[in-house]
Formats: structure tokens, C-alpha cells, sequence
């Protein structure tokens, strides 16, 4: 299968054109505006990994599609918050399979219905959101929960590395929604909680405890869809050194006093200052998931799903689901045709021998029923 990897030079196009080059079923391209870039990439992964130039904004992306004979493209080249969607129009009007690793809410949860059509139409699968959210979390959720009679609550809080590499796509996307109004499933209705603001204490089975915040992802407006019954969604970020948790929270107050339009626009800048920080954090990150609800038996239950990614490995997690989903593709494995969010197509275990791949320990604890 040809699979072309857009942005497969950054932060996480790397990291899967890694994982698919030696995959003998993967005729590889690694795409991006560099050329040169892509190339150097690419003879150092050897194989049939190649480097083509692409621009995701020209308006022959169609073309330049069909030209380089895709059959599947993976979009990575974010940040997804404000981006519209001409990729994966002009990726089913080339006729092939699409997957992203997009984490902003609309983008995510708008996307099956504006693209179904389309990719039914080119009888091609189309998946958004193949990323940490929703893709993992919604498998481990599905995991702790299996075989309950009610699920009440789901509670996430994802703590990356001070040392991990930060991309500044990634970091734009974050700081998009520090100050900004984010609508919560809270007590079975929707309420407004500003982004970023009042961190709480998070704790994690191997870790430290952090101050997390809440952070506008896909799963907010998701899983009361998905989990019938489900009365509350949370979900945090919780940065390893507090300064700097302290400084999303500032940047938060900042917008919402009128003083601080577009934080996003610091994207630059904070990505070269977050070095200086370095020192003070570890190479440990990781993420936990936590569900509560009424198990088969009829009690009542907490119980929680811990990852620790050390040796700043946190960045594989989010790069993994379009891994698996593009391995299936490749071995001529079936998916559901049409537009998606990437929620239920993969299963827990699936995720298993990618976390050993790269030493991260994972643990599932029943915790004590009452939300501390």
C-alpha cells in the first residue's frame, strides 16, 4: 500500500514514517513543503521511503494526490483547531483512505458528518481524531468499563515530560484554548469552565502528583454522546513543572480580562523558552483515565487506568493509533466505510505491544467508589 505521511517530517509524522518504513506491505512517502527535509528523512530510514513535496494549502492538492498515487494519507500537519477540510475533501476526491491525528474539537467532532458523503461516495474510510483522544482514551474507557450497568463519570488527565519534545503545532493547539469558554458535561447538562484556569491536584499510580487544568479536546463533546447515562467528562493537562502551569493559568486570566487576544500566536516563542525549564522537570510522563460507575454486580465502583512513559517517550502514545489503523489498511483489513472520529475502532490490547515497544508500564486500579 502507498501511504503518504503529510507533515512526516515533525514531531509525530517521524515518528510513524519510523514505525511504517519497515513494514514490507508500506511503500512509504514522507510528505511536507521541504523537500529536502523529507529526503533526509526518508534515506535514513532506507526501504521504499521516499521524500515528494506536497503543499497542503495549493490549490492542485488533488492532483499532486492522484499523481503520487496515495492510497492512504495521514494527515499530521497540525495545529488542527483552525484548519478547515479541504485535506480530506481533496484526499476522497484522490480516491483514498484518510486518517489524522487532529485533537481539536470541532475539527473532531464535525467531521463525520461534513466528510461522510464524500469518502461513501469514493468507497474509502476516513478516520479523524487517531491520537491519544480520542482513539485511546475512548478504548480505555471502553476497557475499565466493560460488562457495567451504568457508567456515571469519566475523568482524564494527560501529563507529558518537561523533557519530551514539544512540537509547536502541538503547543499552539493547547494554548488555543487558554482563557477561552469550554463547554463541560457536568451533572447531565452543559456548563462553561474557562480553559486553563483553576488547576486541581491529579494523581497518577507512578508518578508525582501534578496540578492539572482543564483543556478543550474532542472527548468533552463526545463521550456523553457515546456513554449513555454518563453525568460527567472531565478532562486535564497537567504540565510537569509548576511555573509553567502557573503560566497557562496567567495566560488564561490574561485572555479572559481582554488583555491577551490570541495566545496561540506565543506558540513560538514559549516552545524556545520551554528549554530553559528543562532542568527543573524529568524524561517521565505519562496519562490515567478514571470511570465511575455501577458494575455487573451492582456496586458501586472507581476504578482507573495509569500509563508512565519515561525516557521521553510520551510523544509514541499519540502517533500509535494511526500506526495501528494504517497496519490494518496495509494487511487489507476492513474498516467501516465513510467519515469517523476515532472512537471504538481500536481495543486496549491493540495498544498493548506498542507501549512495550517503548517500555511504558501501564496499571489498572479499583479505586474507592466516592470522587475524592
Amino acid at each position: 500500500m502507498k501511504i503518504l505521511v503529510l507533515g512526516g517530517y515533525g514531531n509525530f509524522g517521524a515518528r510513524i514514517c519510523r514505525a511504517l518504513a519497515p513494514d514490507a506491505a508500506i511503500e512509504l512517502m514522507i510528505g511536507g513543503r521541504d523537500l529536502q527535509r523529507a529526503t533526509r528523512l526518508a534515506q535514513s530510514l532506507g526501504g521504499e521511503a521516499r521524500g515528494v513535496r506536497i503543499d497542503i494549502r495549493s490549490g492542485d492538492l488533488v492532483e499532486s494526490l492522484c499523481g503520487l498515487g496515495a492510497e492512504l494519507v495521514i494527515h499530521t500537519a497540525g495545529p488542527f483547531q483552525n484548519q478547515d477540510y479541504r485535506v480530506p475533501h481533496a484526499v476522497a476526491a484522490a480516491g483514498a483512505h484518510y486518517v489524522d491525528l487532529a485533537d481539536g474539537r470541532r475539527f473532531v467532532c464535525d467531521f463525520p458528518a461534513a466528510l461522510d458523503a464524500a469518502f461513501r461516495g469514493a468507497g474509502r474510510t476516513a478516520v479523524a481524531g487517531a491520537s491519544t483522544v480520542p482513539a485511546l482514551s475512548s478504548a480505555v474507557v471502553d476497557h475499565l468499563a466493560a460488562g457495567w450497568r451504568s457508567l456515571r463519570s469519566i475523568d482524564t488527565c494527560i501529563a507529558p515530560a518537561q523533557g519530551a519534545p514539544r512540537g509547536i503545532a502541538t503547543l499552539a493547539g493547547v494554548l488555543a484554548c487558554c482563557g477561552e469558554p469550554v463547554q463541560v458535561w457536568r451533572d447531565g447538562g452543559w456548563t462553561g469552565r474557562p480553559g486553563w484556569a483553576h488547576p486541581t491536584t491529579v494523581r497518577f499510580a507512578r508518578m508525582k502528583p501534578r496540578r492539572g487544568a482543564l483543556c478543550d479536546i474532542p472527548d468533552l463533546e463526545l463521550f456523553p454522546a457515546r456513554y449513555a447515562g454518563v453525568q460527567s467528562v472531565m478532562f486535564r493537562a497537567a504540565l510537569e513543572v509548576g511555573l509553567a502551569q502557573h503560566a497557562f493559568a496567567f495566560m488564561a486570566f490574561m485572555r479572559r480580562a481582554g488583555l491577551l487576544r490570541a495566545p496561540q500566536k506565543l506558540a513560538p516563542l514559549l516552545h524556545s523558552a520551554g528549554g530553559v525549564l528543562d532542568a527543573l522537570g524529568t524524561a517521565l510522563g505519562g496519562m490515567v483515565v478514571r470511570v465511575e460507575g455501577t458494575d455487573g454486580q451492582g456496586a458501586a465502583l472507581r476504578r482507573a487506568w495509569h500509563i508512565a512513559a519515561d525516557d521521553n517517550h510520551g510523544p509514541e502514545i499519540p502517533c500509535m493509533a494511526a500506526i495501528l489503523l494504517a497496519r490494518r489498511l496495509a494487511r487489507g483489513d476492513a474498516l467501516p466505510i465513510g467519515a469517523h472520529a476515532c472512537a471504538g475502532l481500536l481495543t486496549l490490547p491493540e495498544f498493548e505491544p506498542e507501549f512495550a515497544r517503548w517500555g511504558m508500564v501501564t496499571d489498572v486500579i479499583d479505586e474507592a467508589s466516592a470522587i475524592s
